[in-house]
């Protein structure tokens, strides 16, 4: 089977430095995305740093902030670089065009000029300026975390944040399949859109048709600060699914959940699960890394939610590395959105860790995998694996909760393939082909970034994020929890990391 123990948590004689050298190089990519006037970073950059992309989002502009505090706390920059980068952006951000009702951003400025696509620049089409509700949420993390590591810039960055109504995306009688009621929207137009949306004539918006009805995903960092500004009520934390129900009407995800039924502050809660390769987790919907661990990145989830994330986010990254060295036999691991090494950008993840039965490959291939559902729909075939595709960003995401696997993990992607350049780590690696994405993205480094900085700057994003307020509102509700995840259970061990 397998042969040495995976070590949790943080470890005696792990060592920095190695993450340092990932910090400085990943942090030169970002300066070379950002650009000198407006403080705008761009969304990617080719990979000798010599090419940016002429549009950006407000996740973007909110990864180049908090990165900037973690450069500083590292000592990569001065503390006096970091505050005019900062004031820089912060200043373009307060001129940039966005919707006055709800404090909102549009999803893709110029980073030149500030000003708002229309275009695409990549092929001319034309672009509905839309406001998402999730992108929203990471600029707003941002602005947190400047507001607690910035004295000088709190009261510019309060100011945009304190604007942002994170209610405006809430539906109430927006309903799950398991009956629970009160959801966050995708997203709203102010312009009349091509395709499906859902007229507000008293908002003069367009909704999107779709709600965020999963727990495990990355958009509950938009609900999380909902709730803590009074905006979102706290029920709505639970309103999310932990998986969908487990009856033959959802026979079409991607296994059969067990779990049991809790109640928190009167909304039934379906604590379901799934169980792959002996290790039981709640999936997210698409079966990646980005979606069940960046909010961790700000929320102390694992320590405010014992019972709850403490147990399912090392369950996670331990399937992830059970799939990539052992079930799929790739000998790396680490599988989330990223670039496609053969060109563009793809949904990469486990697909037996999603609930979406067509959910995210691990492999260019596809590599399907179908339990089954009990009764109701026989299992499919055993699944074959190809050219599998690591994203180190998902491995630095895994630090807090495998730090000697992902360091070994790293360490190797950067020795055994061209998958390391002026910038850091390249974005993805389809390791049997050893064909490489040779470009940065702006969000995946400011991941990297931001992991490097909890772990080798004392949790510096989340004690910057983290004020006595939001704790309240937010802690007890991941306190209360218990998800249908073992507090003790058998994880992988590593296998074959000399292949």
């Amino acid at each position: 089977m397998l042969a040495s123990v995976l070590v949790l948590g943080s470890l005696a004689g792990a060592g920095t430095d190695p993450l340092r050298a990932y910090a400085r190089d990943t942090w030169r990519s970002l300066t070379a995305m950002t650009d000198p006037a407006t403080g705008l970073v761009a969304d990617n950059i080719s990979g000798d740093l010599s090419v940016a992309s002429a549009y950006t989002s407000p996740t973007n502009i909110g990864g180049s902030m908090w990165s900037a505090v973690v450069a500083r706390d590292l000592g990569l920059i001065t503390g006096r670089e970091a505050t005019a980068r900062v004031a820089r952006t912060l200043n373009t951000l307060s001129t940039l065009k966005h919707h006055e009702a709800s404090g909102m951003f549009y999803n893709w400025y110029d980073p030149r000029t500030g000003d708002v696509v229309t275009v695409w620049p990549e092929d001319g089409s034309t672009v509905t300026p839309f406001l998402s509700s999730v992108d929203n949420g990471w600029l707003a993390a941002a602005l947190r975390v400047v507001e607690g590591a910035m004295p000088a810039l709190r009261a510019k960055a309060a100011r945009i944040r304190s604007a942002m109504n994170f209610g405006y995306y809430y539906n109430p009688a927006a309903q799950t399949p398991a009956g629970t009621r009160g959801l966050i929207r995708g997203g709203f137009w102010d312009t009349p859109p091509p395709g499906c949306s859902v007229a507000d004539e008293a908002k003069g918006v367009w909704f999107t048709c779709n709600h965020y009805d999963i727990t495990v995903t990355e958009p509950r960092i938009a609900t999380y600060l909902g709730i803590a500004a009074g905006q979102i009520p706290p029920a709505a934390y639970y309103s999310t699914m932990r998986t969908l129900p487990d009856n033959c009407d959802y026979s079409w995800q991607e296994m059969q959940p067990h779990g049991f039924t809790a109640t928190h502050l009167g909304v039934p809660v379906y604590e379901g699960s799934y169980r792959y390769r002996g290790i039981t987790f709640v999936p997210s919907w698409g079966g990646d890394m980005f979606e069940a661990l960046m909010p961790d990145l700000f929320v102390p989830e694992a320590q405010w939610g014992p019972n709850s994330w403490g147990r399912n986010h090392p369950a996670t990254v331990a399937a992830q590395i059970e799939h990539g060295l052992d079930d799929a036999r790739y000998a790396y691991w680490g599988f989330s959105p990223a670039s496609n090494p053969f060109g563009g950008y793809s949904a990469w993840g486990v697909d037996a860790m999603g609930m979406d039965t067509d959910g995210y490959p691990s492999d260019v291939q596809g590599g399907k995998y179908d339990a089954g559902f009990g009764d109701c729909r026989p299992a499919g075939p055993p699944a074959v694996y190809g050219d599998g595709v690591v994203t180190p960003h998902a491995a630095f995401l895994a630090l807090p909760y495998a730090r000697h696997a992902a360091l070994r993990n790293l360490s190797r992607i950067k020795s055994n393939f061209d998958a390391y350049g002026p910038g850091g780590f390249y974005d993805a690696v389809a390791v049997r082909s050893k064909t490489v994405a040779k470009r940065y993205l702006s969000l995946d480094q400011s991941m990297i970034m931001g992991a490097i900085g909890n772990v080798a700057a004392h949790d510096v994003l989340k004690r910057a994020f983290v004020t006595p307020s939001f704790e309240r509102a937010v802690r007890p509700l991941l306190a209360a929890e218990t998800f249908n995840v073992p507090a003790r259970q058998p994880l992988p061990q590593l296998v074959g990391v000399g292949r």
